[in-house]
């Protein structure tokens, strides 16, 4: 006899009783609960929590209904029907108000039976059949056949009825049936609106409606989606799996899958034969992956997608650059040969390299981007790269829809459970200056990571689970069932085109070998290899179904294979021919156009035309042009006040001048971007670059968009509060379009070592590994003004220790000294004293003839300070940024009779101004700003040092010894004076810590310093 079974795990609370005591008829006698089991959830790594009655998603199951009893009260069953008509359905549960005079379960009986003459049995058969539905529908995936391997299925448990099962199936078949015998089974029930098992049936025996259910959500594939909450999704969803047939394959389909798998196959085998001692870290047991891929450009190609951009780990990388992208072949197997590189560069290993290709979708017949993005060994730090570059190919090419640019991602499942970053990275998927409009998500899911099995690396049940948070439906499948997987990716692909929301394929597979291909699992996982030494590849497996049935011929099988086979032999010869390796051949972003006919040492003028200052200072300086509807907060009107009148008096402070730099590239064409947490007010309340209606909620005006009426596009973006994805997120967003200002604002300055990912691996070595250019602008406010270790330090040294310029060599002076070292170095670092200096630094990102990350020290205090002014001139034409500021006052009159000088950065410079002036020691003291600390400017200072021949050199800091940059600065000052002279040290000791955290104790150190240095 079939049996259906089912659980509950019902929580009675008030609510749930108002709710469901008519609809479940809660009497004495109902076999319903009689034979009902209810379960505590049953905690296995390979299960989900059984759903509560109450919960959100049965509230949504009855809303269903009553929506299709509205639209056509015959779409129900007539249980359903009398129950609405009763009257004792007001609402929706979940908006239903709280009872305080509850009705008593057993009044539900009469209310119902008030709607028409329907014997008990009837109604509690159908209820029960709809409740078998849902609980397939939602608890299905527990007892899918997934796990390739069968692992999975040892973990048993024994019911009450003494029967062994799986932990997770006895979350959906208990041994407690609605019904007494096999007459049952046999017996036609309406279906409900909410599934598609009919096809074109309206009714179905019982035993055929299991027979479905089973079928399609406990065969190969589990579906996890009825936690989504909209209910046009979930039917969506439904008939794609649900409906009869719907996972049908032509001949010609199964074929083309075959030597899509061959060719992944073949291609491990390949590589396995010619390398059998290097590390590749292959895709043998996870093979499906490339027809997955295949499958997911192809349906997304032919529904509009013209570029696609992928982020992956290494496992498997390859295998898609080859068989996904087609890279061709003699370049992945030249990367095996150890030569030298012939470009610039330290390079990285070939399992870590990007690529870039345009071809013909040949299934298609339409044009295809790929670009798949270089990444670390840092697992899942590629993927907020990843979706910026993509958001920025979107945004170049108008696509507000991401109809024409999509992104894929890459995970292991180990990673993509255990690394923050997918959760940040995931919850930036719907912010609106952030989404992608949809993001397919492939888990390569081979049961392990490294050497650690799933129950000690994640305490969710399944891998996947963060993608819950963002209602992406997730979709499990055994990796051995090739059409069960393409199946899965054609969904995917037609979800994310249909409603541009995240979706997850978890490709449940096995890793044939190691960790890498000389790595020994047998130590760690000795049963699940011995079980992989004797599973057949999933090749086999499907090329002998695919001959059982008819489809294909052994001949035709092992032909397919041998041509692929004759390919690579043909492609290794082509290999051996290189003598270099070109680097340039693996960039995954090129720019092209952008340094042809360029000179790399000559830089445009940064300096702009007085009338554009102050034209773009009034715009700034005004509110909304509907200033009598648009109501903004007083205070604002004085902030707009005292910017209106810095403009008339032709200077600028901090704000000002940062806005002057936007506006006078928006003018010149150039797309400017700034964000971060805060960032469109600004931390200190000094930007103010999105004005708000007092009045009217979401109604705002951002003056930097109405500067020109041709201008470039501004965007000014609050992110989420997350440092390593945001700013992976700009990174991948700068390296799309040269064209571009981007800029990232820490919070402060102390907040960015959470990102020290993405600055260590990408921003300060993107270049050197993968000849990838970024002009990314970080922002770092930064200054020990008592405010405590985690608001004091924009960690200036460790940008400075990642600078890569030799302390010990001095540049040949030349014209182009400064640009040469710019174009050489991998990284600026700067801590600049005035508005105008900041002015230009900003514009010469865009004005150098190529592109480099910029590190600037931002301030806090000097933002309102008095002297931390600049007038217009110094941002005028002729003017440029200054790389060190000399003393202009009387010292510098008379450097002979100067006894110290006090080289500097940054906002300390004003202490010592203030200090020295209540000294009256301007002709003893001379202070010099270093505004650009790396590269280096060897030659300024060696010619400021020149001037003042009789005194003494420091180098003061507000920071700590072991901090700020004095450790950078001090060996290159001994370069730079040819180690003529030393240079001592002014400034805090030595501490672990960033800054105090007492006021008094700040306010002696700063004093103690203040003294030290105006000492002579």
């Amino acid at each position: 006899m079939h049996r259906a079974h089912t659980a509950f795990n019902l929580v009675l609370s008030p609510i749930a009783q108002r709710n469901f005591a008519t609809w479940l008829l809660k009497d004495g006698n109902s076999k319903v609960w009689k034979n009902s089991t209810i379960l505590a959830t049953i905690r296995a790594y390979s299960s989900a929590p059984a759903e509560q009655f109450a919960s959100g998603t049965s509230a949504t199951y009855v809303e269903e209904m009553y929506n299709s009893w509205l639209r056509d009260p015959t779409s129900v069953h007539t249980s359903w029907d009398a129950y609405f008509r009763s009257n004792s359905y007001n609402a929706p549960p979940d908006f239903q108000p709280v009872q305080r005079n509850l009705v008593p379960l057993s009044s539900g009986v009469s209310a119902l039976s008030s709607g028409g003459a329907i014997d008990s049995k009837t109604i509690e058969d159908h209820l029960a059949v709809q409740a078998i539905i849902r609980s397939y529908q939602s608890r299905g995936h527990l007892a899918a056949d997934l796990d390739p391997l069968g692992i999975l299925r040892q973990d048993t448990t024994v019911s009450k009825d003494g029967q062994t099962r799986r932990a997770n199936e006895a979350v959906l078949r208990q041994h407690s049936s609605f019904f007494v015998g096999e007459q049952d089974m046999d017996r036609p029930f309406k279906l409900p609106s909410t599934t598609f098992i009919g096809g074109d049936e309206t009714t179905l025996p019982l035993r055929e409606i299991l027979n479905r259910l089973e079928n399609v959500y406990c065969n190969k594939v589990g579906v996890e989606y009825m936690f989504i909450n909209s209910l046009e999704q979930c039917n969506w969803i439904r008939k794609r799996f649900e409906t009869p047939g719907v996972m049908n394959f032509s001949p010609e389909q199964k074929r083309l899958i075959l030597a899509r798998l061959t060719r992944a196959t073949g291609f491990e085998a390949f590589l396995a034969k010619k390398y059998s001692s290097e590390k590749r870290f292959g895709l043998e047991g996870g093979e499906m992956l490339i027809p997955a891929m295949k499958e997911v450009i192809d349906v997304s190609t032919e529904l509009g997608v013209e570029s696609v951009i992928m982020g992956m780990p290494h496992r498997g990388r390859l295998n898609v650059l080859a068989n996904v992208c087609r890279k061709p072949l003699p370049q992945i197997f030249t990367q095996f040969a150890g030569l030298e590189a012939a470009d610039d560069g330290s390079g990285d290993v070939k399992y870590h390299l990007g690529t870039y290709i345009e071809r013909l979708n040949r299934v298609t017949n339409k044009n295809i981007r790929l670009a798949v993005v270089a990444n670390p060994s840092h697992l899942e730090a590629s993927c907020p790269v990843v979706q910026g570059k993509t958001r920025a190919e979107q945004f170049y090419r108008g696509d507000q829809e991401g109809k024409k640019v999509m992104s894929i991602l890459l995970h292991g499942d180990a990673a993509f459970c255990g690394q923050g970053v997918v959760y940040e990275t995931m919850h930036l998927s719907d912010l609106p200056d952030y989404t992608t409009h949809g993001t397919i998500h492939v888990v390569v899911n081979n049961q392990i990571g490294f050497t650690t099995d799933p129950r000690f690396s994640r305490s969710s049940p399944y891998c996947t689970d963060v993608a819950r948070v963002v209602n992406a439906p997730i979709f499990h499948v055994n990796a051995d069932d090739p059409e069960a997987v393409v199946h899965v990716s054609r969904v995917a692909a037609e979800w994310r085109a249909t409603f541009h929301k995240d979706v997850v394929i978890d490709l449940v597979s096995y890793r044939r070998n190691g960790h890498n291909e000389v790595d020994e699992p047998m130590f760690t996982q000795p049963l699940m290899y011995q079980k992989i030494r004797n599973h057949k590849t999933c090749l086999e497996l499907y090329a002998n179904k695919l001959i059982a049935e008819g489809t294909v011929t052994p001949e035709e099988v092992k032909a397919v294979a041998e041509k692929y086979d004759k390919i690579c032999e043909e492609s290794l010869e082509l290999a051996k021919q290189e003598t270099h390796i070109k680097y340039k051949d693996w960039l995954d972003s090129p720019w092209s156009g952008f340094f042809e006919g360029k000179d790399p040492l000559k830089v445009s003028p940064t300096g702009v035309k007085e009338e554009t200052l102050i034209h773009i200072g009034n715009r700034f300086s005004l509110p909304p042009p509907n200033a009598a509807e648009f109501v903004i907060h007083k205070g604002l009107l004085r902030v707009l006040a005292a910017r209106k009148a810095m403009v008339d008096e032709h200077i600028a402070d901090w704000a000002l001048a940062e806005a002057m730099a936007f506006g006078s590239l928006l003018k010149e064409g150039i797309h400017v971007r700034l964000s971060g947490q805060d960032v469109e007010r600004g931390t200190f309340s000094h930007r103010h670059h999105v004005l708000h209606h007092q009045l009217v909620d979401k109604a705002v005006y951002n003056p930097l968009q109405h500067l020109y009426p041709d201008q470039a596009p501004y965007s000014v973006s609050n992110s989420s509060l997350s440092e390593f994805a945001v700013l992976g997120f700009e990174h991948g967003y700068s390296m799309t379009n040269p064209n571009a200002l981007v800029l990232w604002e820490a919070q402060f300055g102390d907040f960015c070592n959470t990102a020290q990912c993405i600055i260590d691996q990408f921003i300060a070595s993107g270049q050197a590994k993968w000849v990838r250019q970024s002009g990314l602008v970080c922002l770092l406010p930064h200054g020990m003004e008592g405010m405590g270790p985690e608001h004091s330090s924009g960690r200036l040294e460790r940008f400075l220790s990642l600078c890569a310029d030799d302390p010990d060599y001095f540049p040949p002076e030349s014209e182009e000294f400064a640009i040469r070292q710019l174009h050489d170095i991998n990284m600026i670092v700067a801590n600049c004293s005035t508005p105008a200096n900041y002015f230009h630094i900003l514009r010469r990102q865009i004005a150098m003839p190529f592109r480099k990350p910029l590190i600037v020290m931002t301030p806090k205090s000097l933002l309102r300070h008095p002297l931390a002014r600049s007038p217009f001139r110094e941002m005028a034409e002729n003017s440029e940024f200054r790389r060190v500021i000399p003393d202009e006052g009387p010292a510098a009159e008379n450097g002979d009779s100067v006894r110290k000088v006090l080289f500097c950065t940054g906002r300390v410079y004003y202490d010592l101004l203030k200090a020295r002036e209540d000294k009256k020691l301007e002709k003893e003291i001379a202070i010099v700003r270093v505004e650009q600390i790396s590269p280096f400017p060897f030659d300024l200072v060696k010619e400021q040092s020149n001037i003042y021949k009789n005194a003494d050199l420091f180098w003061v800091q507000e920071e700590h010894k072991n901090q700020g940059a004095w450790t950078y600065v001090q060996p290159r000052f001994l370069t730079a004076l040819n180690h003529d002279k030393d240079v001592g040290y002014i400034g805090r000791p030595c501490s672990a810590s960033a800054a105090t955290g007492s006021k008094v104790q700040h306010t002696r150190e700063l004093n103690a310093l203040l003294n030290d240095a105006t000492t002579v």
